[in-house]
């Protein structure tokens, strides 16, 4: 049985900050020859420390920030070649879902307006259709249709993720981006709010990037996993392969840190010496030799690529001698 074709293809994407008359400095290297496929209909995680550029890679897809250079690619259209108007139509199949439920809501507009506001713009609809968008998607997230004339202020943090995700579910895209959906919320309201992106991923055949600090959650939802440190992939896995076999050095001391409360399935942690560097100044070579326990001199002069270890397992490291 074939591959899933990829709804996703991202080439060589880099992203470079220059210093503007506001704010002087050296360039700051946010992403580096970035390149992954997410099949129709997967969820692909990415993991990495803050500072690795996770929410930089998901911006970027999207172009709500413009990349330095690289090919980004939906179902076989280059979005990066896209004018305006054509950028504009294209985002009715792309959507994202933004971490902080409640920065990300206008406290000015109710929650109808915040749902509708989309269509408007994409020009979808009259308003009694569009209303009935609304309320679709009001429902499809398990909130009262009255919510539609209320305000964001009446709603709890998972309500409000919950109508950020309604307000993504409107224009019935084909892919989100999920950035770091659950993080501002209790853990008791976490499990509902994943279980809730899950269910809806499954049932409308949705593609994700779901971005996360948590690795646990990232088991639990995502079907593949790319694990970033300072704008450079270190390592991609299926989901169960990558948990159970972890190649890479900085995947192993991330996946180390995850609680277990079987004691018997506890790994032991893997603490990173210092710090993540600037990426104004990052090192040469391998990014993460600096922190690495497994460094060599040849890790200062090389950047590793991209490898295939075993199927469907890569990995940016030139040692073959990593312990398991």
């Amino acid at each position: 049985m074939s591959a899933p074709a990829p709804y996703l293809t991202v080439r060589n994407l880099t992203k470079h900050f220059a210093p503007t008359a506001f704010s002087r400095g050296p360039v700051v290297k946010a992403l580096q020859d970035i390149s992954f496929d997410i099949p129709r209909g997967q969820v692909v995680g990415l993991v990495g420390e803050s500072g690795s550029g996770k929410t930089t890679v998901g911006r970027s897809v999207l172009r709500l920030i413009e990349p330095t250079s690289g090919e980004i690619r939906f179902d076989g259209k280059d979005i990066v070649k896209l004018g305006a108007g054509d950028l504009r139509r294209q985002r009715r199949n792309m959507q994202y879902i933004f971490q902080d439920p409640f920065a990300s809501l206008s406290p000015r507009m109710t929650i109808g307006q915040i749902l509708t506001e989309g269509l408007d713009i994409q020009r979808i609809g009259n308003r009694a259709e569009r209303r009935a968008r609304a309320e679709k998607a009001l429902a499809a997230v398990e909130l009262p249709v009255d919510a539609y004339h209320r305000y964001a202020h009446e709603f709890s943090g998972g309500q409000r993720q919950r109508i950020g995700i309604a307000r993504a579910l409107t224009l019935e895209p084909e892919f989100i981006v999920a950035d770091e959906p659950v993080s501002a919320l209790d853990v008791s309201i976490q499990a509902q709010v994943i279980n809730l992106l899950r269910d809806l991923q499954l049932r409308l055949g949705l593609t994700m990037l779901f971005i996360s600090h948590d690795l646990a959650v990232v088991e639990y939802i995502c079907d593949t996993v790319i694990v970033l440190y300072l704008g450079r992939i270190m390592e991609i896995a299926p989901a169960a392969s990558l948990y159970a076999r972890p190649q890479h050095p900085y995947t192993q001391a991330l996946l180390s840190a995850i609680p277990s409360p079987d004691p018997a399935k506890r790994s032991k942690r893997q603490i990173l010496k210092g710090d993540i560097p600037s990426p104004a100044n990052p090192p040469s070579g391998c990014v993460f030799r600096t922190r690495c326990p497994y460094a060599i001199e040849a890790c200062a002069g090389v950047v590793p690529e991209l490898r295939e270890t075993e199927a469907g397992h890569l990995k940016a490291c030139i040692r073959d001698d990593i312990p398991a």
